[in-house]
């Protein structure tokens, strides 16, 4: 279950940024230079309608979308199961 999120994950974030994603699920996204903050509205966006969940506006932070694993970790929690 948490590969098939993690994949789809892995394909918005190479929709977004229009470059391969890291293989490590733990790599730093923004670190990497793959998003920035321009960015990160966009694949909100994408996340939002892929799992049919709302982000509040609070958890618009960089942070929580930080990994791939860090975006797995805060879908499950938000949606119980995508």
């Amino acid at each position: 279950m948490a590969d098939a999120i993690q994949e789809r994950l892995r394909g918005l974030v190479e929709k977004v940024a229009q470059k391969p994603a890291p293989q490590d699920p733990e790599e730093s996204l923004f670190e990497s230079g793959l998003l920035d903050s321009f960015a990160l509205p966009d694949l909100v966006s994408a996340i939002e309608q892929e799992f049919a969940i709302k982000v509040p506006d609070a958890d618009l932070n960089p942070r929580k979308f930080d990994s791939l694993s860090r975006m797995e970790a805060y879908i499950s929690s938000r949606s119980g199961s995508a």
